[in-house]
């Protein structure tokens, strides 16, 4: 897994390439990343959220109590690794179009590197501010969307003109999965769970 953190970041185009031949070797060699790394955003969130909280107004800190967070960190949780397995679903469905049909596995893998800059992101989680949200989500999102873009026809085999369509489709979806799988978490957990404050 570190290896292909480390080059996702500097040469993601040899990244996608070791990534590929490795899928070659063992369709489920993602799993640790997806799993590992869908960890940072939920501890993260979980430290914030107890620890330093987060003011709506002026000398005023909320913070949420260990157990409301610890729900919320593991409904977050579940709902990275959830995300990640039905846009992998997705990539597989909308590749039917194309001659190259990649597993179920590869489609998952695939997306679990893309949206490697977002679990990094969740680091932001450990300062609950909303304004810092927006702008690491934002860079994280657009450094996805540079993964994405480059590493489809390296990882699915497609010509240029062929990758372009199919990735643009990926992102198009991404977004709507991600908008509706966050807020989904949210509501049930402030509608049912019933956060408690300190």
């Amino acid at each position: 897994m570190a290896p292909h953190l480390l080059t996702l970041f500097t040469r993601p185009e040899r990244a996608w390439q070791e990534i590929r031949q490795e899928e070659t070797h063992n369709s489920l060699h993602y799993l640790a990343h997806l799993l590992l790394l869908s960890l940072i955003p939920a501890v993260s969130l979980y430290i914030g959220t107890t620890v330093v909280g987060w003011s709506l107004a002026e000398n005023e800190v909320v913070r949420l109590a260990s157990g409301s967070a610890l729900q919320l960190s593991v409904a977050l949780y579940i709902a990275t690794v959830a995300g990640v397995l039905v846009m992998g679903a997705f990539v597989r469905w909308m590749s039917r179009v194309f001659e190259t049909r990649p597993g179920f596995n590869e489609c998952v893998g695939f997306i679990a590197y893309t949206a490697t800059p977002l679990f990094i992101a969740g680091i932001a989680s450990l300062y609950p501010s909303r304004w810092l949200a927006v702008a690491v989500l934002a860079l994280a999102g657009a450094y996805s969307s540079f993964l994405l873009f480059v590493g489809i026809p390296v990882f699915m085999r497609l010509r240029q003109e062929q990758s372009f369509l199919y990735a643009s489709s990926i992102w198009a979806v991404g977004l709507l999965v991600m908008v509706n799988v966050l807020v989904s978490v949210i509501l049930h957990w402030h509608l049912y769970l019933m956060p408690e404050y300190v």
